[in-house]
């Protein structure tokens, strides 16, 4: 992913974390967090991906099909 190419080239750990499902242009996509810290810091960016997702709680299903 073209966004993740500066993390990977620096080599800082990165995150992703699903936080929601948003719409755009009649489509139903995944939002999600990219969270990224220094060198060695995997520890925390675990502990905070682990912490938004229980506070977000459950995801809703994406719906079945396309737009019409």
């Amino acid at each position: 992913d073209i966004l993740t190419v500066a993390a990977n080239l620096a080599g800082v750990p990165g995150l992703v974390v699903p936080e929601c499902v948003g719409e755009f242009e009649g489509a139903a996509l995944p939002v999600g967090v990219q969270l990224m810290g220094p060198m060695w810091s995997e520890p925390t960016l675990l502990r905070v991906g682990h912490h938004l997702e229980r506070t977000r709680g459950e995801m809703p299903a994406a719906p079945t099909g396309g737009p019409a």
